[in-house]
């Protein structure tokens, strides 16, 4: 039996007693951990899809240990003003182990969940269309396709950026190709907020793909 679930924003295919490593958890080591996002579960004999999940299907797991990955080499470089800067990135990740996979779900649920987020899109889109939105891209290290992802959780101005912790949105953008240091976004956004793009500018000059 194996289930695809989602974990720290991620999404792994699973089975009982497999090791998974995920982004850093607030769980303290060897306490359990529940996952009831569970997109899909097959028992052997049948595959259960969820909408987008399967109604009260669980994954529980242990956490081991809280670890560190191996280092990433990150070269930035800024043509024609002789900038170069190198830096090393070790994302922070934790290990659990899958204890068990809980099948208790019904399909005849799901319909009621996949109405509700197409009626809040359709409603936010004006919202979106009427110019309150900020250009996210505007901060450094944020590109157009984590904005899209940033305002597609709700975050859409400086100043919603300027509240959210960093280990959030490292978790909102986690299924974004590269390796993304959000570290500095929310005061950056702070910046942008106040209207302090000059300040902003030249600390942004100093940046290395949104790192001090």
């Amino acid at each position: 039996m194996y289930a695809i679930v989602e974990m720290a924003g991620q999404q792994f295919k699973v089975a009982k007693d497999q090791k998974v490593y995920v982004h850093r958890l607030q769980t303290e080591e060897g306490k359990k951990v529940t996952f009831d996002n569970v997109l899909l579960l097959d028992d052997g004999k049948n595959v259960t899809i969820g909408a987008p999940a399967i109604d009260g299907a669980t994954v529980e797991a242990k956490v081991i240990k809280h670890l560190r990955s191996d280092k990433v080499i990150v070269f930035h470089k800024k043509r024609r003003k002789g900038y170069k800067k190198k830096n090393g990135h070790r994302q922070s990740l934790t290990e659990i182990v899958i204890e068990s996979i809980v099948a208790s779900g019904s399909k005849k649920a799901a319909p009621k969940k996949e109405a509700a987020p197409k009626v809040e899109a359709k409603k936010a889109a004006p919202k979106k269309a009427a110019g309150k939105a900020d250009d996210l891209k505007k901060i450094e290290g944020i590109g157009p396709k984590i904005a899209e992802t940033l305002i597609a959780a709700g975050i859409s101005t400086f100043a919603e950026l300027a509240e959210a912790k960093s280990e959030k949105i490292s978790e909102i953008i986690a299924g974004v190709r590269g390796n993304h240091v959000t570290e500095t976004w929310p005061a950056q956004a702070k910046l942008a907020a106040e209207g302090k793009w000059d300040e902003l500018k030249k600390w942004q000059d100093e940046l290395d793909g949104g790192k001090a």
